[in-house]
């Protein structure tokens, strides 16, 4: 184990796209350096779709302690402000502790409302957000989406296709305050201070992170992602909840109603997965521009990359 009471920071957070090895690079960094880890990604959160959302396995939470993973029940969705309020609950009980935290996901904005902050919204009133989720069935997500991007056009480049919940959000929050929710996010104060924390983001090349991709939808298959598919469809739940928006959750529920083979859903998931991917990089690359980047695949290469970029990391 590396030493750390010589060691700033305590905090150490890593971003990257999906399948890109920072759940891993998480693992191994916690190990080294006798941390815990503290998920940073929204899907993850949920206790269904543990091989969907690619959660941890049972062994590898074993190997060192993981917070704010598959906590959460499905019907109950959480939003950015109040991921940031259970993790840095969980970061201060961590650094009580005397132990480094590592932080480790793929939603660039929990990443942002640590470090940039993320100002208390008013709370928008009933009749607002009837209008705004009337407006977006009467529009269309086309007209709708082009109407949020002529007062935030940030949040309207940032919120994926389909996105229905976080779209409405954003609608309604200018409706109410007559301010942009790119703004109010952009405006509050960072939950940790400046110079505790280091970061690092995963970009590694795109034709390497698309096979993997590719490769990690095709073994989900062989695992048994469909039993557990088809244990959340069962559940009925509202699908403007988060989860229901799982990236291959949509392709794999359309094969088991029996409108397309497993190949075909296979290969559309795997689309979709890679698109994820896309919009990730092109956001780290905007909002994380400043992030030292690795760019290695391979897990020793990246380890390797990662402890040239942190020389107090070698033991």
């Amino acid at each position: 184990m590396v030493s750390t009471r010589s060691m700033e920071p305590r905090i150490w957070l890593i971003a990257g796209p999906t399948a890109s090895g920072k759940s891993a690079l998480a693992l191994r960094l916690a190990t080294a350096l006798g941390g815990e880890i503290v998920n940073a990604d929204s899907m993850q959160l949920y206790r269904d779709l543990r091989l969907l959302t690619a959660r941890p396995s049972p062994q590898e939470e074993a190997e060192a302690p993981h917070h704010l993973f598959g906590t959460v029940n499905a019907a109950d969705g959480w939003s950015v402000g109040r991921w940031l309020r259970a993790a840095t609950a969980v970061l201060d009980e961590i650094a009580a502790r005397d132990r480094p935290a590592v932080v480790v996901g793929g939603t660039g904005l929990y990443f942002r409302a640590l470090t940039v902050g993320l100002a208390e919204i008013p709370q928008v009133p009933a009749e607002v957000r009837a209008q705004a989720g009337d407006d977006y069935d009467r529009m269309g997500e086309m007209d709708f989406r082009g109407r949020l991007g002529a007062v935030d056009p940030a949040a309207a480049a940032r919120i994926a296709p389909g996105d229905r919940q976080r779209l409405v959000r954003a609608w309604e929050v200018f409706a109410a305050t007559e301010t942009p929710l790119s703004d109010w996010q952009n405006n509050g104060r960072p939950a940790i201070a400046p110079g505790s924390w280091r970061a690092v983001a995963l970009e590694p090349p795109r034709a390497d992170l698309y096979a993997r991709c590719d490769a990690r939808l095709a073994a989900m298959v062989e695992a048994g992602v469909l039993d557990e598919v088809s244990g959340l469809v069962a559940r009925n739940l509202d699908a403007d909840m988060p989860l229901m928006k799982a990236v291959g959750l949509r392709e794999f529920a359309a094969h088991l109603r029996g409108e397309t083979t497993l190949a075909a859903a296979l290969a559309a998931a795997q689309q979709e997965t890679r698109r994820y991917a896309k919009r990730q990089t092109t956001w780290m690359r905007g909002q994380m521009a400043d992030w030292p980047r690795l760019t290695e695949i391979d897990a020793e290469a990246q380890w390797r990359q990662f402890v040239a970029l942190n020389p107090a990391l070698t033991p």
